[in-house]
């Protein structure tokens, strides 16, 4: 993955893809080619999520501990 990938242009290309395939826009030729990249944005998209979650219950951990 692109080390300056952001979650919302993952998610992004994801969408693309996902329209190419459902409108068989895609040649067969490179469709396996789009199935992985979605593959590897669905893996990147997921990681930032959990990596997200998990500083966010961080975040509010450490709220409640001042408290």
């Amino acid at each position: 993955m692109e080390p300056s990938l952001t979650y919302e242009a993952a998610y992004a290309e994801l969408q693309a893809i996902a329209a190419e395939i459902e409108d068989e826009t895609v040649s067969v030729d490179v469709l396996a080619e789009k199935v992985k990249r979605a593959s590897e944005l669905i893996a990147f998209c997921q990681g930032k999520l959990r990596a997200t979650e998990v500083e966010v219950n961080k975040i509010i951990s450490q709220m409640g501990a001042r408290d």
